[in-house]
């Protein structure tokens, strides 16, 4: 393959050019209550290859490998085409990088059979409560091989074995509809969904205790938010303001991100960080060929990085980070999110609740939505914290406010870190989902605006 994409690299004349070629093997299970909706294996190979001409890229997308020579000549000759501008791309050094795959149980080894039944005995936990309405399990494992090869030499063959299971169980009394999810997986083989009886009777029993909780009064509160929130503020409401392509987009938040400003006390710091193994955002290239890193975008409370690409570094006269991806071979990269995280403070969560005469704590994640540095996000679950103690289970509530004042009034961080693998991905530029992991410690955050009744 090395051979071969140089041999046909060196055919065409370009100023820099590129090929992403993937082979990829999945397996797709889901149950909606008791109806099995879909199970079967996918096998798919292709391409994407981009050439940058004077004045832009050119992309295009193929799946036969015998005609490459062809299409990277149209791609060639599409770059010549006028376009938006000069591209410049940031230096980094060639390499050349074989990387296996890591797991312990390898998912192509176990047969759908067997997949099947296990999932089966999941989602007929997660139908089992009297009061359950219904049931969502989702199993997936996919195993891709990455090839990346362009014109400065750089050549890196990646394996990556990901494996998740999603489960969610909706309880109903009435018109009361209430939902738990739990979730699992990551990079890594079969052993990631084994044994996760004990997490789907969780689900269920927390959709069975919603339905007794009260619905939330809206107002301000000191709010405590659990890991899996944080990871949430961390992704949602300050990640996407980091990546560069977006900041292009609006000279307005490109004023307002600028490296060295305040965003919060020196007890928060915000990281991406790919090279955490078996978390959904693993890499150690990205798919410009670029080594993953681990970037601090807060530190100690102030603005210190963002996120690129080698177009956008080389805008901003930075580094580049190693987050450009692509969810398959049929987009060109753009600048993304890996592992994205708040972490670890001091405090237990104990003394983060201790000092609270009337707040609530709230838990998981049920959706959400973000408009530039404006965000609601809905918890799954909350508490209200009366003394210092957490009481009464509440529900349907939201949380909403802008990023910057929510990140300032941060005042007390846990020494919890948890990291989770979504079960949805990220969606960015109608590429979705893309693996990533989110996640914190416990966060207390003054006066922050909560929806309710």
């Amino acid at each position: 393959m090395k051979s071969y994409f140089f041999s046909c690299l060196d055919k065409i004349k370009a100023e820099y050019a590129e090929i992403r070629y993937e082979e990829n093997v999945a397996t797709y299970l889901r149950w909606i209550g008791k109806e099995l909706e879909t199970i079967g294996i996918s096998r798919e190979k292709g391409g994407g290859i981009r050439v940058k001409g004077k004045s832009g890229w050119s992309f295009l997308s193929f799946n036969n490998l015998d005609n490459l020579p062809s299409y990277l000549t149209l791609a060639a000759r599409q770059s010549l085409l006028p376009q938006n501008g000069a591209v410049k791309l940031a230096r980094v050094t060639p390499v050349t990088k074989i990387i296996p795959g890591n797991f312990k149980i390898d998912p192509r080894q176990i047969d759908l059979e067997e997949k099947h039944k296990l999932c089966l005995s999941y989602n007929q936990i997660l139908l089992s409560g009297p009061e359950v309405q219904t049931s969502d399990l989702r199993y997936v494992d996919l195993r891709t091989v990455k090839y990346f090869v362009n014109s400065e030499g750089t050549y890196i063959q990646q394996e990556r074995f990901y494996t998740l299971l999603g489960m969610t169980s909706i309880t109903r009394r009435g018109s009361n509809i209430q939902s738990a999810h739990e979730g699992v997986g990551g990079v890594g083989g079969y052993e990631l969904v084994e044994n996760q009886e004990e997490k789907a009777e969780k689900a269920v029993k927390r959709a069975t205790l919603l339905l007794d909780a009260e619905p939330a009064t809206g107002g301000r509160y000191t709010v405590v938010v659990d890991p899996e929130l944080s990871g949430v503020f961390a992704h949602e409401a300050f990640g996407h303001l980091s990546e560069a392509d977006f900041l292009f987009e609006n000279e307005r938040l490109l004023n307002i991100m600028k490296p060295g400003r305040g965003f919060g006390s020196e007890i928060l710091n915000i990281v991406d960080e790919p090279p955490i193994p078996g978390e959904g955002g693993f890499y150690l290239y990205d798919d410009e060929g670029v080594a993953a890193s681990k970037t601090y975008l807060i530190k100690e409370g102030k603005l210190v990085g963002r996120l690129h690409s080698r177009e956008t570094a080389a805008k901003l006269g930075e580094r580049p980070t190693g987050n450009a991806r692509a969810i398959n071979y049929e987009y060109p990269p753009i600048v993304r999110m890996s592992n994205t995280y708040i972490e670890k403070g001091e405090k237990t969560k104990e003394e983060i609740i201790s000092n609270i005469k009337d707040g609530i704590y709230a838990r998981g994640f049920r959706g959400g939505q973000t408009n530039l540095e404006m965000f609601t996000f809905a918890p799954e679950e909350g508490y209200l914290i009366n003394n210092g103690k957490i009481t009464r289970r509440i529900r349907d509530f939201n949380l909403t406010g802008n990023i910057f004042t929510t990140l300032s009034r941060i005042d007390a961080v846990g020494n919890d870190l948890i990291l989770f693998t979504g079960p949805g991905g990220c969606g960015k530029d109608g590429q979705s989902p893309l693996p990533v992991s989110t996640g914190g410690p416990h966060l207390r955050i003054k006066e922050l605006v909560v929806g309710g009744r």
